[in-house]
């Protein structure tokens, strides 16, 4: 039976919970269930990525990593092995925050910290029609990074940008795209990441309950809809 892999690139004390509450949303956000999505946690520098013939799709959650980072630990090093191996595999994949820097700077774009967004909401634009995104337009996402791309290479494409011109979204060939909002995230799954990261400098400590009280106001089944339609494609054979 096809089936979707969702790679959860956390380790440390709260590695284990931050994955699980990761599995949550993408199962949400795609209308599937335990039995349609495998998860699978890349926590250390031995982890493996895993056989890929059953799975018909793969989903890549953040990560607390930065590929600005001047040096790249053991497993840092082994996250850039098994998402190079990823992309590789002909297997459609669908990154979400930290996946979009790793592509660009993996793909020879430069990335850095010119547009960085605060934890909530932020606007999307559509630019490129794409068979995920839809025809141009706009809509609204959750997003929350301290870096992003600064230079894109002709071997991406622009799906979506946001404010002052950041990359939103890209395509790599005709099976591989990356967001830098959260397609996977409402705002209850919003919420629960802020918990685990109050202390990463994705927000001011202060602004906690503003933003978390806002959260509610903001409609993103779009950018949810995003993961759906991926995970419906994959399933239905639509990249073999």
């Amino acid at each position: 039976m096809s089936k979707l892999l969702f790679l959860s690139l956390r380790t440390g004390d709260i590695g284990p919970d931050v994955a699980h509450a990761e599995y949550h949303d993408v199962l949400r956000a795609t209308g599937l269930d335990e039995v349609d999505v495998e998860l699978r946690i890349i926590d250390s520098a031995a982890a493996e990525l895993g056989p890929l013939d059953p799975v018909s799709g793969i989903i890549v959650g953040g990560c607390s990593l930065n590929v600005t980072n001047p040096e790249r630990s053991p497993w840092h090093l082994r996250i850039d092995d098994i998402l190079s191996t990823a992309i590789s595999s002909g297997k459609p994949v669908f990154f979400v925050c930290f996946g979009i820097s790793w592509l660009v700077d993996h793909l020879g774009g430069t990335v850095g910290h010119t547009h960085p967004e605060p934890s909530g909401p932020t606007t999307v634009e559509v630019v490129a029609e794409d068979v995920l995104a839809g025809p141009s337009g706009t809509f609204t996402a959750l997003t929350g990074h301290t870096e992003n791309p600064v230079s894109v290479p002709e071997s991406l494409t622009v799906v979506a940008t946001g404010p002052d011109g950041l990359v939103q979204m890209v395509r790599y060939t005709d099976r591989v795209w990356a967001t830098q909002f959260h397609a996977e995230m409402d705002a209850e799954a919003m919420r629960t990441r802020m918990d685990f990261f109050h202390d990463y400098g994705y927000f001011p400590a202060e602004e906690y309950a503003r933003i978390v009280a806002d959260l509610p106001n903001h409609d993103v089944s779009r950018a949810n809809a995003l993961l759906r339609t991926f995970a419906r494609l994959c399933m239905d054979g639509r990249f073999v």
